[in-house]
């Protein structure tokens, strides 16, 4: 979804400092509150497109790409985020995303902070 909102591929970087991926990217507008930065172009010049829509379609991206994956959405409730008919939860960190401060210390990740559980919903 973060992929078609934003017109970028999830594997490239897309920083000043070449370090964020789509998702990290994402989260990081989002938590700053400027999340319209990440829509396309192409479809901000569309009349027929909503910001709105635009929007809500990158906050249920991150949820859906979060750590833990009890905090991620099963699809029907996916379907019920996308047609507006429930309330967004605020997203926690998404997976595959170190924030600068878990680098504070002896500069080490451990596995747990860098992989994401691998069972479906």
């Amino acid at each position: 979804m973060l992929e078609i909102v934003s017109g970028k591929k999830g594997r490239g970087f897309y920083d000043e400092n070449g370090s964020l991926n789509l998702v990290g990217l994402a989260w990081t507008l989002m938590k700053e509150g400027e999340a319209f930065k990440l829509i396309d172009k192409c479809l901000l010049e569309d009349p027929y497109n909503n910001m709105e829509e635009a929007l809500r379609c990158i906050h249920i991206g991150l949820l859906c790409v979060q750590q833990n994956s009890i905090d991620r959405p099963n699809m029907s409730s996916v379907i019920l985020m996308l047609s507006g008919e429930r309330v967004l939860p605020q997203p926690k960190p998404p997976a595959y995303f170190a924030d600068t401060d878990l680098w504070k210390g002896d500069h080490s990740l451990s596995c747990n902070t860098c992989i994401t559980d691998v069972e479906p919903r």
